[in-house]
């Protein structure tokens, strides 16, 4: 795979990639077209589940309670929020390794690079949110503004996936890059949107433990299980403190080192370990423990007239579509960027509509949004039906993008 840099005569050099990135990108891609499949199973077992005549045991099972910890320092909440608050606090912390991975060593390094796809993002977050206010403002349903702005790497990447060759590995990079990009807004949006009441003792409690980590940092200490003590009693603060705990996971993952210590690639290591745990069975378990939502037929007729399911449905199909094309295509115009090798303006839209795929974090905000169980139901409709439909759409372009190429020859921009 290559770059496109330009030299400073001003000619178009391609570069190879190095492999300490390629290598790292390769294993990450493959982990994700693999886990999507792995989401996907376990969201329809989840609607399957609800629709069923078991739906009662669904509820029992993630609403029954587990406490951890004694004392001060014992934590209850139901199993749906023990996978929400805490399993997806790993979750983060490896998409805050794969937000620092890009920072440093990755396409968001380079400024001539990063400069298209983060203002592609951007546009794909701002339109979204846009759209789903003009059919929600005034009502109870407005609060979700965030639920359209998200893309769900996972699943994208497994559309990709299934379109093998005919997709360029250029087109997954930017694909990859604007998912990384729109990762880092949506974080900012729930630690800042959806913090409802903040303690400022345990707030300072969770910045002390961070400190404690750089401070680890700084005098040498290899050892993992100081990190995981220091890790844990962060998380526990931050959960106390009103912002949301998945935050610690992203805080601590941007702390986490990338360079070489005591021989070891700290964060390539990290990485390489939790990103399965994080595909193969936590990012499931939240679809199996979240996706669950009665697709009736009145409940279904119901969304068609729903101004908050209609208005993520719209955010997430032409929001996304035409915020993160229309964007990358006036930068393309004022020639303030350049896409990756083999990306044309096609594979640009096909590209636009796969992250519209608001699966995983959708279902998170929405969550975070609402308390009225009818909201929650109607806006994970929305979810699905705009997540469907984005992949729908972006497999057929970039198909059809792949189909014309084999026939004509390497694209053109």
């Amino acid at each position: 795979m290559v770059t496109k840099e330009p030299d400073t005569s001003g000619r178009d050099v391609r570069a190879p990639l190095p492999r300490r990135v390629l290598d790292p990108l390769k294993a990450f891609l493959h982990a994700e077209a693999a886990g999507g499949v792995v989401l996907a199973a376990a969201a329809l077992v989840a609607v399957v589940w609800v629709n069923s005549p078991l739906a009662g045991s669904y509820s029992a099972l993630w609403s029954s309670e587990l406490t951890l910890g004694a004392g001060r320092a014992a934590v209850t909440e139901d199993l749906q929020h023990w996978v929400n608050d805490g399993l997806m606090a790993v979750f983060f912390f490896v998409v805050g390794l794969e937000i620092k991975r890009e920072l440093v060593t990755g396409q968001l390094r380079d400024p001539r690079a990063a400069v298209l796809p983060v203002v592609a993002a951007v546009g794909g977050v701002l339109l979204p949110a846009a759209i789903f206010l003009a059919f929600t403002a005034g009502t109870e349903g407005a609060r979700g503004w965030g639920i359209p702005m998200a893309t769900d790497i996972a699943f994208a990447v497994g559309v990709l996936a299934l379109l093998g060759s005919r997709v360029p590995a250029g087109a997954k990079l930017f694909l990859l890059t604007i998912a990384i990009v729109d990762d880092i807004i949506a974080i900012t949006v729930i630690a800042v949107v959806y913090t409802d009441q903040l303690s400022l003792p345990w707030l300072l409690g969770a910045l002390a433990g961070l400190g404690a980590v750089v401070g680890l940092r700084a005098v040498g200490v290899g050892l993992i299980w100081p990190y995981v003590l220091v890790g844990a009693g962060v998380w526990l603060a931050t959960l106390e403190s009103g912002v949301h705990a998945t935050i610690a996971g992203v805080a601590l993952g941007l702390l986490t080192p990338t360079g070489v210590v005591r021989g070891r690639e700290v964060l390539t290591v990290l990485e390489h370990r939790l990103h399965p745990w994080s595909a193969f069975l936590i990012i499931p378990l939240f679809a199996l423990a979240n996706a669950g939502v009665p697709l009736s037929v009145a409940a279904l007729r119901d969304a068609a007239t729903d101004p908050l399911a209609l208005g993520i449905t719209a955010g997430l199909v032409i929001g996304k579509l035409v915020g993160i094309g229309g964007a990358a295509l006036v930068m393309l115009r004022l020639g303030w960027g350049v896409l990756p090798a083999g990306v044309d303006t096609t594979r640009v839209w096909g590209v636009a509509a796969l992250a519209g795929i608001g699966f995983t974090v959708s279902l998170f905000i929405a969550d975070l949004a609402y308390d009225d169980p009818a909201l929650v139901d109607a806006a994970k409709i929305g979810i699905f039906a705009g997540s469907l439909l984005s992949a729908a759409i972006g497999a057929t372009v970039l198909a059809r993008a792949g189909n014309r190429t084999t026939r004509t020859g390497p694209a053109r921009r």
